[in-house]
């Protein structure tokens, strides 16, 4: 049996093609994929390449489906389910691994990278992967689209652990693409009194303002954003700063807006070919800030972030603005290149 997908030839080259059908072996779980959200990394991927993906292969890590077929020795899921798959594969043998860190893996892959992924038909989720609890089993009442959002969502609940927003923080976030947007939300439902987005492009500021609950918009562009916040603040700065763009200045006025004590996320990476910022120690030693970085997530953080999506604590309606079949992927990178929308949803 043959299957469509999208198969990665190299940077700009996809190809829809029809190609085998994976076969399930006994400790594995083949999935129907029903949704497959854009992510960046796909974007970037398919117009710049990636080490670890070695063309032909399907990208795509953010799925939301239905179990097709789960092997005779897998315990825990059954065909038919909904469910949403955890994208990094650990070795199971390192201290991280041990501690169901996957994400940080001494020998980290991934589902969308190093294995065939989720902007195909069906997507095969390898004995490994079974192991270490990747396939998460979803309430029926769950939409599929909202569904794909689970992914990028337990990335933020990631981030936001080191964090520990909390009732009267004010939260400061960088970057207002649906990354943004979630950590708005998420810093809203961790009891956040003020939050305030930023971003340079007013298209970004208007959809933000759609899409979430943040109390304050500025357009860096515009505006001085260092001193927007501190007059937000009066003059304080911000309890928690995340950087949710792939842009060194962000980093920097993150430092320069920060209050005292205050709690910084570098989350978003830079460009390999841009990765230092000028860094200022002494507002460290001096306000004794905390800087945390933030990579992927884990399952714990999927099962949380599958809740909110669920119960619409975090309503994933707002963020998805484009649905589009699977012939139409290349105008689905493009749309998420171009900023002119939040989530892009495949749909094979």
């Amino acid at each position: 049996m043959t299957m469509k997908a999208a198969v990665y030839l190299g940077p700009e080259n996809v190809e829809i093609q029809d190609v085998p059908k994976p076969e399930c072996g006994p400790d594995e779980v083949l999935v129907k994929v029903e949704a497959c959200a854009i992510c960046g990394t796909d974007v970037r991927i398919f117009y710049k390449g990636q080490k670890n993906v070695v063309p032909p292969t399907v990208t795509g890590h953010e799925i939301a489906g239905v179990i097709d077929q789960a092997g005779g020795n897998v315990d825990g899921c059954r065909e038919g389910q909904k469910a949403i798959l955890v994208t990094p594969v650990g070795c199971g043998k390192c201290k991280f691994c041990r501690a169901s860190l996957h994400n940080l893996c001494v020998d980290f892959k991934a589902i969308g990278y190093d294995f065939p992924g989720g902007f195909a038909e069906y997507v095969l989720v390898n004995e490994k992967a079974v192991r270490q609890g990747n396939v998460i089993v979803a309430p029926d009442s769950l939409d599929f689209d909202e569904g794909s959002l689970v992914e990028p969502l337990s990335c933020c609940i990631n981030g936001a652990e080191y964090l520990n927003i909390t009732l009267g923080d004010t939260v400061v976030i960088i970057g207002a693409g649906p990354i943004g947007c979630m950590h708005a939300e998420l810093a809203k439902s961790y009891g956040a009194t003020k939050v305030i987005m930023i971003d340079t492009v007013d298209e970004r500021v208007d959809l933000a303002r759609k899409a979430t609950g943040a109390d304050v918009f500025v357009n860096a562009a515009q505006t001085d954003a260092v001193e927007a916040v501190m007059a937000e603040t009066g003059g304080t700065g911000a309890d928690v700063i995340i950087a949710a763009c792939s842009a060194p200045i962000a980093q920097q006025q993150a430092l320069q807006m920060a209050a005292k004590r205050g709690r910084i996320s570098f989350f978003a990476g830079l460009p390999k070919d841009r990765p230092t910022i000028e860094f200022d120690s002494n507002l460290l030693h001096y306000r004794e800030l905390s800087v945390f970085g933030a990579f992927a997530s884990h399952a714990t953080d999927y099962v949380r972030a599958l809740a909110l999506v669920a119960s619409r604590k975090v309503d994933a309606r707002k963020l998805i603005t484009k649905r589009i079949p699977l012939d139409d992927i290349v105008e689905g990178f493009e749309t998420s290149r171009s900023g002119h929308g939040l989530k892009v949803v495949v749909k094979p």
